[in-house]
């Protein structure tokens, strides 16, 4: 493997250890129950994709503990996600299910890109390379993609709550199982006609 490699798979641990903490703080923030078990089932999640990081380095033969460059800005980043909820819990408390919701999306934006780009790394190295990344991919991949855009939907649905519109809760995403970019994209499209259809007028015949 080359540095550009290694240097996304130390990102991808030090995301999976910011993350922990990013889902310790929301669940703190969140006030409906659902939100908060979903997010519980997730901080288990991300808990257990360190550990396939970790049995992955160890078959690579990469030192966990080394530190990049990219992995002091990802802590960075995950910090300033837990400092932003917890300036809205002491700032505007009513405001910080959502905060926490946005902060997630955002971690797990990173998270989600860097597991598809282990994906495609498996695909392209050999050898043993190439079955360990492949098989840690498998192992996540179906995680991720409702870590994110699950959380994308709890966090447009509350928005609209808040701001005093028909919202879905739990998300369109959560009731269709959504794990997929398209499957979001619909699930999000297909829920407006149904708020916004008007009484059909009746023509009076002459």
């Amino acid at each position: 493997m080359n540095d550009k490699v290694k240097a996304l798979l130390y990102e991808a641990l030090e995301t999976e250890i910011g993350g922990q903490q990013v889902y310790e703080k929301a669940i703190r923030c969140a006030k409906n129950d659902q939100l908060r078990e979903e997010w519980e089932k997730y901080l288990e999640e991300t808990a257990n994709h360190e550990q396939v990081l970790l049995r992955t380095f160890q078959t690579l033969g990469l030192d966990a503990l080394v530190q990049t460059p990219g992995r002091k800005v990802v802590r960075h980043l995950g910090e300033a996600l837990v400092k932003a909820m917890d300036m809205a819990v002491t700032s505007d408390p009513e405001a910080a299910e959502i905060v926490a919701a946005e902060c997630v999306v955002l971690a797990e934006t990173k998270d989600h890109t860097n597991w598809k780009l282990i994906g495609e790394l498996g695909k392209h190295l050999t050898g043993t390379e190439a079955r360990a990344l492949k098989d840690a991919h498998k192992e996540v991949e179906d995680q991720e993609d409702e870590h994110l855009y699950h959380t994308m939907g709890w966090t447009r649905e509350l928005w609209i709550e808040t701001l005093g519109m028909p919202a879905e809760i739990p998300p369109p995403e959560e009731e269709k199982e959504v794990t997929t970019a398209i499957g979001q994209a619909r699930a999000a499209q297909a829920r407006r006609p149904a708020r916004s259809r008007q009484p059909r007028r009746t023509v009076a015949k002459r």
